[in-house]
């Protein structure tokens, strides 16, 4: 039965919206009529979602991890306890606050009660639940521990988000200091120093080599400042817009690896996802050969999606996924032992599961060590140029007092 989103009003000329099934349109209406409700407007749920994902490309973000996680920990629960999976996603759906998760659910219940599976109306909708999501789920239905499945996609999603809401947590005074640092600097330069050094051009006095450094700083940034913030900003748009071509992107996150810190922190975050994403997919009863393409597909960096890939063939060929892993030379060697532990004990997806954790300490350990260091220096070097121009501004004032003292 299909699911439709109306907007109607009642008696009173109140406005109200929201999800029905009905076998058809003038079905809809009619329930509607039978509420006391007039319909505005009549819509089937699936084709809507679709017209919000094809119409406006910012609309494809999907949801927030915190929802997806709600969702899909309801939907276990919900299963767990025996109900059917359509009686679950009706249940979901009508938990839900905001009206387009409310569609989005109605919509997956009507494929499902349609005859399709659960996997096949979640993947209706690949803005929300990716191809991770639905190879799992399907892995679930077809093994008989879908609710199983759907706690660990659960667990998963807010790992990813607590990890990524400690990276924003950990990147967010640094950002904070290096903007202020920057805006009192140029502040001096463009405001403050020109009026101060500018008495001294005019007495004719001869000035230090660092008051003329400054001075031709600031008459820089005041001819050219404007015009060097739009080359930085359309440098940048350059840059992404390079980044969508393949080629291109294989070469710089290539050269990403080898940039010491940045390459060891982008290593160790894809290495993590990939365990940590292998792991649940070989628990979820997901053939290896498959669950490797689909954990290598979550990875930002397409050289090491390149590199897992050619690493999946050598699996497919008889090698051991140790082997295979290694011969990439981007998985840390206790990774790699781990791993190879997990193949002879038969508990793989238990040892990827804690490689990954120890990734995930490594990171965080990592991160917290270089911001401790990052930020002294910057308050060094912030420091340093301010008073490399307080004295480039006190230079001639002295000068000129000794002269007049003389």
């Amino acid at each position: 039965m299909p699911a439709f989103e109306y907007q109607a009003i009642d008696a009173k000329g109140r406005r109200s919206k929201g999800v029905l099934e009905a076998d058809n349109a003038r079905q809809a209406r009619q329930l509607l009529r039978d509420q006391k409700l007039t319909p505005l407007n009549l819509e089937l749920a699936s084709r809507q979602e679709k017209l919000l994902a094809s119409g406006k490309k910012w609309f494809q973000s999907g949801i927030k991890a915190s929802e997806l996680a709600l969702i899909t920990r309801q939907m276990s629960t919900l299963i767990e306890a025996g109900l059917p999976i359509e009686n679950a996603l009706l249940a979901v759906s009508e938990q839900c606050d905001k009206a387009r998760l409310r569609s989005m659910m109605m919509s997956v219940r009507s494929k499902v009660v349609e005859g399709y599976s659960l996997a096949e109306g979640l993947a209706e909708f690949p803005y929300v639940f990716d191809h991770l999501f639905t190879s799992m789920v399907a892995a679930g239905e077809k093994s008989g521990h879908l609710d199983a499945v759907l706690n660990r996609l659960a667990d998963y999603t807010e790992q990813r988000q607590h990890m990524r809401s400690q990276i924003m947590q950990a990147l967010l005074y640094p950002a904070i200091l290096t903007f202020f640092a920057i805006a009192v600097i140029s502040i001096l330069l463009a405001a403050v120093v020109p009026q101060i050094v500018g008495q001294f051009e005019h007495m004719g006095q001869s000035l230090p080599g660092s008051t003329l450094f400054l001075i031709a700083a600031s008459d820089f940034l005041r001819a050219y400042g404007l015009l060097v913030l739009l080359a930085i900003f359309l440098a940048v748009a350059a840059f992404k817009r390079a980044m969508k071509k393949p080629a291109f992107k294989l070469k710089m996150d290539t050269r990403q690896l080898k940039l010491g810190l940045i390459g060891k922190v982008s290593r160790g975050l894809n290495t993590a996802r990939f365990a940590r994403t292998l792991s649940i997919l070989n628990a979820s009863a997901v053939p290896l050969l498959e669950a490797m393409r689909i954990s290598a597909d979550v990875l930002d960096n397409s050289y090491m999606r390149q590199s897992i890939a050619e690493a999946t063939l050598k699996v497919r060929e008889g090698s051991s996924l140790k082997n295979a892993l290694e011969q990439t030379k981007l998985f840390p060697p206790m990774m790699l032992h781990m791993i190879a532990s997990g193949e002879k004990s038969g508990q793989l997806d238990g040892m990827l599961e804690r490689a990954a954790n120890t990734q995930d300490k490594e990171f965080e350990t990592l991160v917290t060590v270089s911001l401790k260091v990052f930020e002294p220096v910057l308050v060094a070097v912030m420091a340093g140029i301010v008073l490399f121009i307080v004295m480039a501004i006190l230079q001639p004032i002295l000068a000129l007092n000794n002269l007049v003292g003389g």
